[in-house]
Formats: C-alpha cells, sequence, structure tokens
C-alpha cells in the first residue's frame, strides 16, 4: 500500500519552490549571498573577464606614463619622448614614432595561424602603429572613465544621502547646490579645460567626475527619502543607532542597486564624452592621443583605409557594454529586493515529487473492468456509487436513512 502524505503537511515537506531557495542560501552571510550572485550572472562575469583583459593589454603593451605634460621634448641624441616618467611595457612600438610602411600599412594581425607581426592594428600614412595609439587611448578613456566614477559615487551618494535623511534646511542648501551644478553646460566646460589640460588625462577625469554627480544625487535622495520612513529605520532609532549608523548601515544597503546602476551608466557615458571632446579637438590634444582623437584624425581614410577607423571604435563599444553590463550584475547581487529563480534541475526535482491528491488516489482503482479485483471490492463500490446517486441517503441532502429531515420532528 502506498504511503499518503497529510494535507497539514509543512511547505517545506510539499518540495515547494521557496524551501528550495531558503535551503540553497541558509547559513550564508550579506557578503557571500552578494558574492554568489554576482558570480552566477554570465554577462557580468563574461564582460568583467573581457575589462580586464583590456585594461592588462592597454597597460603592460605599451606601457604609461606617470606624471609630466604629456608632451614632446627632445633628447639629447635628437630622439622625441614624452615628458614625464615612461614605464616601458612588453610592446617595442610607441604612439608618436613614424616607422617604415610594412604590408602596405594593412594589419599584419592573422588568426590562423595566429601571429600578431609587425604592425598588428595596421599603421596611417606617416607610418605611425596604430597598435600603439589604440592602447596609448585606451588608457586615457580607462583613467578618465575610472576618475569620473569614483568622483560621482562619493559626492553623488553622500549629497543624496545627507539630503533626503535629514530633510529640512540640509535638504534645501544641498539641492540648491545641486541645481547650481546642474545648469553648468559639461561639454562648453570640458571644452575649455580640455583646451587648457589637453595632455593629462587626469585632469580632464577630474573635471568632468566634479560635474557629473547631481543625477546620482537626485536619485540617491529620492530612495532615501522613502526608505527612512520604514519600518527597519524606527527600529534602529529605538535601539539607539546613530544617524551615521542608520544611513551606512541600514538605509545605504537597501539603495545600493540604484547608486551601482547610475554610477556605471555615469562611467560608460564618461568614456563617450571623452572620445566626443576628443572627436571635435577640446579633448585629449597631440601629442598625445585618445580614442577620439583618432577617430577624428582617420575619418576621411573610412573607405580607403578602414583599419584605422575600426580598432579605436570597437575598444569605445567594448568598453561601454563591459561597464553597463558589470552595472546590471552589480544591481542584482546588491539589491535585497532581487529574488533569484529556482533553476531548471531545482524545477524538475520538484516535478517528480507526487502531489498530495496522486499520492491518495494510489490506493484507489482508476477502473472497475480489472479481473484481478474481488467480488466483494466490486459490490461494495457499486453499492456506495447508488447511494450516492440517491438524494435522500446523500450525506449533505438534509435527510437521515430513515427520512426523516434533520434537526426536525417525525
Amino acid at each position: 500500500m502506498a504511503t499518503t502524505i497529510p494535507t497539514d503537511a509543512p511547505q517545506e515537506d510539499r518540495g515547494s519552490e521557496q524551501s528550495i531557495e531558503q535551503k540553497a542560501i541558509a547559513g550564508l552571510s550579506q557578503g557571500a549571498l552578494v558574492r554568489r550572485r554576482f558570480l552566477r550572472h554570465r554577462g557580468a562575469m563574461i564582460s568583467l573577464v573581457v575589462l580586464v583583459i583590456v585594461i592588462v593589454l592597454a597597460f603592460t603593451s605599451v606601457g604609461t606614463v606617470v606624471g609630466g605634460t604629456g608632451k614632446l621634448t627632445a633628447l639629447s641624441d635628437g630622439t622625441l619622448s614624452i615628458d614625464g616618467y615612461r614605464i616601458p611595457g612588453w610592446w617595442p612600438l610607441n604612439w608618436w614614432t613614424s616607422y617604415p610602411i610594412v604590408n602596405g600599412g594593412q594589419p599584419t594581425l592573422t588568426l590562423w595561424p595566429f601571429s600578431l607581426g609587425e604592425h598588428p592594428f595596421g599603421q596611417d600614412t606617416l607610418g605611425k602603429d596604430i597598435f600603439a595609439q589604440v592602447m596609448r587611448g585606451t588608457q586615457q578613456s580607462l583613467t578618465v572613465m575610472f576618475l569620473v566614477g569614483v568622483l560621482s559615487l562619493v559626492m553623488g551618494t553622500l549629497v543624496g544621502a545627507l539630503s533626503g535623511f535629514f530633510r529640512g534646511w540640509t535638504d534645501s542648501l544641498l539641492m540648491r547646490f545641486t541645481d547650481v551644478i546642474i545648469i553648468i553646460p559639461i561639454i562648453v566646460i570640458g571644452s575649455i579645460f580640455g583646451k587648457l589640460f589637453g595632455g593629462n588625462a587626469i585632469v580632464f577625469g577630474v573635471f568632468l567626475g566634479l560635474l557629473s554627480w547631481t543625477g546620482l544625487a537626485r536619485l540617491v535622495r529620492g530612495d532615501f527619502l522613502a526608505l527612512r520612513e520604514r519600518e527597519f529605520v524606527d527600529a534602529a532609532r529605538v535601539a539607539g543607532a546613530s544617524s551615521g549608523r542608520i544611513i551606512f548601515r541600514h538605509i545605504l544597503p537597501n539603495a545600493v542597486g540604484v547608486i551601482i546602476v547610475n554610477t556605471t551608466l555615469l562611467m560608460s557615458a564618461a568614456v563617450l564624452t571623452e572620445a566626443a571632446l576628443s572627436f571635435i579637438g577640446f579633448g585629449i590634444t597631440p601629442p598625445d592621443v585618445s580614442l577620439g582623437q583618432i577617430i577624428s584624425e582617420y575619418r576621411e581614410a573610412f573607405r580607403t583605409r578602414p583599419w584605422l577607423f575600426w580598432w579605436p571604435g570597437l575598444f569605445i563599444v567594448i568598453l561601454a557594454l563591459c561597464i553597463n553590463f558589470i552595472g546590471d550584475g552589480l544591481r542584482d547581487a546588491f539589491d535585497p529586493r532581487q529574488q533569484r529563480t529556482v533553476g531548471r534541475k531545482a524545477q524538475r526535482a520538484v516535478a517528480a515529487i507526487p502531489s498530495v491528491q496522486a499520492v491518495q488516489m494510489a490506493d484507489v482503482p482508476t477502473s472497475f473492468d480489472d479481473p484481478e479485483l474481488p467480488d466483494a471490492y466490486l459490490e461494495e463500490s457499486e453499492s456506495r456509487a447508488a447511494r450516492d446517486e440517491d438524494p435522500a441517503t446523500r450525506p449533505d441532502s438534509g435527510f437521515d436513512d430513515d427520512d426523516t429531515p434533520q434537526g426536525g420532528r417525525a
């Protein structure tokens, strides 16, 4: 005889999806949950790997320059060098020297068999190595991107959190200051600073970061205005928590999804802004290079030598997409309101568990034509069916077996 499951069995004994989720995260800390969710986000992990490869390739191939103005200086032997301390890389060519043209200036990169050749991304008409230029331009874009992201994250979160939590005169003062920063045209002021500090990506990135945090501050303020009225904030106040602890330990983790997503959007927008200003000649200026400047310099050769246009454009797209996908993964990982759905294997396991009705029907025959059933069982079943069809003998008909109304007089 099959074993039946009582209908009042606990929810976890029935194999529900919620119980599977709870068992999967049982005993894990908040940090472990964030790390687990982020590592399971395929798009974010692929983008992170690609971004790390691009960063390592850009900063180790042609080296980097620390300090200085980024302008060319003549050495005693008549050669040119970049002003500042240069850390050399494994690529023997630099981005400002003209070399003898090889292969008609076309890229020497081959995928099968894999070979970089002397100039994997090709050369321009002057013989400059496009690979070295693209790697140096990627360095500039990455520097601007991370500076804008860090400054916008710190200033936007701080201003928005203080304004939304304390309200009153603090909110009015900080929001009026935010309104003043919003009306400053970033493109126009960026053009001026680009001309003044065109060879220094650090100054350019700091300037953009000091003007790009306003939208993030408004969003953080809106989240704090809503979260400060929640029950867990009242409980923290009753427990004696200070305002700083409530802001950074209780409210901020619940607003981290909005902060992360908008910070990554600002970082990707910084890459495009720097490329746009360099394209029109008001960003990173020669002799230093940037991706936008390379596209601007070789835009006339798009039909005859398209490789001069494709490579810098490709790296701009890669940087912007990687940052956006990583932001999506971080949002899903940090946001406590995000619920991970049960996987396919768990769903199949739940579907394999028999329901209560199916287990209870295991002892009941589905047909009376089975020859192995005893005659007494068949007769009892037929008589039971006949009684159920008679309204006078139906249990819920209101009549007893002696045709007397229940609860009435004979």
